[in-house]
């Protein structure tokens, strides 16, 4: 809204002709990867998704699912799968398993954790669980009492 009056410059399309115009061609229907395939997931992992946050002071018990991007600042009992990539804060406390493109730690995981592409346990991160990714990547002064399992990719164990 604008406090002045201006005219309206002319558009390309008229907005009576609008209503006339010819509905556009439906999409062909994709193959929707499964969020139980990181590798998939990571490849198509949604760089320029909106990202949600769960603030310090929020607690929450349930599942997250979804294709953006998770930033956890508070508590959350339950699970998070997403295509994007999740971000536990400092004094965050996640009870469950993430499964994740890529999953970066500064707080507190109790629980397994893949991701597709990557995992950063960052200073001061804490990991109860075990971890499957890529890349994993630890940080000086982060602490994990459990298994880890990356630099395989699509090989696995043995393959050359």
């Amino acid at each position: 809204m604008s406090l002045w009056k201006e005219p309206v410059k002319d558009s390309a399309t008229p907005i009576g002709d609008f209503m006339n115009a010819a509905p556009a061609p439906a999409a062909k229907p994709s193959a929707v990867p499964s969020v139980s395939d990181p590798q998939r997931r990571a490849a198509q992992a949604p760089h320029d998704a909106k990202e949600s946050l769960i603030a310090s002071d929020v607690t929450i018990e349930g599942k997250i699912e979804g294709t953006g991007h998770v930033r956890i600042a508070g508590r959350l009992k339950g699970d998070v799968n997403v295509e994007g990539n999740v971000t536990i804060e400092p004094g965050a406390h996640v009870a469950g398993q993430v499964g994740a493109a890529t999953v970066v730690v500064s707080g507190e995981v109790n629980g397994n954790i893949t991701a597709g592409a990557r995992i950063e346990l960052l200073e001061g991160g804490v990991i109860t669980g075990d971890v499957k990714a890529a890349v994993f990547t630890v940080a000086a002064g982060a602490r994990m009492r459990g298994n880890a399992e990356f630099g395989w990719g699509d090989k696995g164990p043995g393959a050359k």
